[in-house]
């Protein structure tokens, strides 16, 4: 079942530097279905919906060893900069698996204004081992 989410629009996968170090982008459009609402006269795009960028892009661009990983966790977020209706949100990636065989994603987001946000998502591949 795909995840749902409160985005409209797509978040396009852009070419990547390598395998760990990729990239996205998301356009917010005047009809993305959260603006009316956040805030009314001022839209600003909500930061849950930069965390939904960074999570769409970060699952089209697993590294191959993560593949069939699943969101565990938000890790961290941190909003820089406001996002308005019009703006192309860049979105760079960068992936490391962990101690424990996790795999991480730092995201950065900007705008043409800077920073966005930074979000950091800890992806975990399913459970193989047989139940005894």
């Amino acid at each position: 079942m795909p995840a749902a989410t409160p985005l409209r629009g797509a978040v396009d996968v852009l070419p990547a530097e390598s395998e760990f170090s990729t990239a996205a982008r998301f356009t917010v459009a005047d009809t993305e279905t959260v603006l009316p609402g956040h805030y009314p006269g001022f839209p600003i795009f909500p930061g849950v919906c930069l965390v939904e960028c960074a999570r769409q892009g970060a699952e089209a661009t697993l590294p191959r060893e993560a593949k069939g990983a699943g969101l565990a966790a938000v890790e961290s977020t941190r909003f820089t900069g406001p996002v308005f209706p019009g703006d192309s949100v860049d979105i760079a990636m960068a992936w490391k698996q962990t101690p424990t065989g996790d795999w991480q994603c730092r995201a950065k987001l900007t705008t043409g204004r800077g920073p966005a946000a930074g979000v950091r998502l800890r992806y975990a591949l399913p459970d193989t081992r047989e139940a005894v």
